[in-house]
């Protein structure tokens, strides 16, 4: 399993005691460190279990790219992937790994529902969510609408990534939306429908840089158009959401643009064709009447 850190060495050690606590015990852990310039060595250094590898290079290159290190690294048939701000449950592995041992070469990716904490105060919602009807075999068309797959959930193939493609290095956000859009065109996906891990809020995390989420989005549309023009009610809703977001936050020429797209495609929505409406009268009375009836915070997509 690979676990990419930068600077989180008071995180660390929960997160590796995590791995190392798990039923199921047959794997290595790899512990990718994208250039920390805190104490993540010495963390390393109090860990000495030899089913541990710490590699570390410099500069910093972003989480991805320290994954795709682990996964070339790793000698293992299955990747699992851990963060440095998280905890798996005992029983993670041993839950996945079950189902490995039925499942055909038509199956890359097994999951499981996890607990996604929002705040530091340690209000948490269920993933997947309700809205989520396809959860189990060729669930592509599903993922098109979003992601509900995260990271430290999945147990990977490993050919998947030479068949597919390793992870999309640069992408500020969304970047395991981006890589399981193009494995589940490839692979069915099995699920295990209970909580098998915590994914925890840590300030400054990926997860909380809006900007870095709806750029990523923007690129993910343009890197699999093909697929999400196929689906244009989608496409539509993914338009609508990103001229929100740059309408109301200083790009008010490009979020109206994709307000105009989002109508475009689906015509028959009035909700659609009046957001698009309003934006029409100028940034100044688009501002005002969103803030108004939008909710104050929906989270990003």
């Amino acid at each position: 399993m690979v676990l990419p850190t930068y600077n989180r060495a008071h995180l660390l050690p929960r997160a590796i005691q995590s791995v190392l606590d798990q039923t199921y015990t047959d794997f290595e852990l790899l512990v990718v460190d994208d250039g920390s310039t805190d104490e993540t060595p010495a963390v390393m250094e109090s860990f000495t279990d030899d089913r541990i590898r710490y590699i570390r290079y410099e500069p910093n290159r972003g989480a991805n790219a320290a994954r795709n290190v682990g996964i070339r690294a790793a000698r293992a048939p299955y990747i699992a992937f851990q963060d440095s701000d998280d905890d798996w449950f005992p029983e993670k592995l041993e839950r996945c790994m079950a189902v490995w041992e039925d499942a055909g070469p038509e199956v890359g990716v097994v999951y499981s529902g996890y607990w996604k904490y929002m705040d530091a105060e340690g209000n948490r919602m269920f993933i997947p969510f309700d809205w989520v009807k396809q959860r189990d075999g060729w669930i592509h068309d599903e993922l098109l609408r979003n992601n509900f797959v995260t990271t430290q959930a999945a147990v990977v193939r490993r050919e998947c990534f030479d068949r597919s493609g390793y992870w999309l290095e640069g992408l500020p956000g969304k970047q395991e939306w981006e890589l399981f859009l193009r494995i589940s065109r490839d692979y069915q996906f099995r699920y295990i429908d209970e909580p098998l891990l915590n994914s925890r809020f840590t300030e400054g995390g990926i997860s909380n840089n809006r900007t870095g989420i709806y750029r990523s989005m923007e690129r993910i549309l343009e890197i699999h158009h093909d697929d999400f023009a196929k689906k244009p009610a989608i496409l539509a809703e993914h338009y609508i959401r990103l001229g929100l977001q740059f309408g109301l936050s200083g790009e008010f020429e490009k979020g109206r643009e994709y307000l105009r797209r989002g109508a475009a495609l689906q015509p028959g929505n009035w909700k659609y064709r009046l957001v698009a409406l309003v934006s029409s009268l100028g940034r100044g009375a688009f501002s005002r009447i969103m803030r108004l009836y939008l909710p104050r915070d929906a989270g990003p997509l």
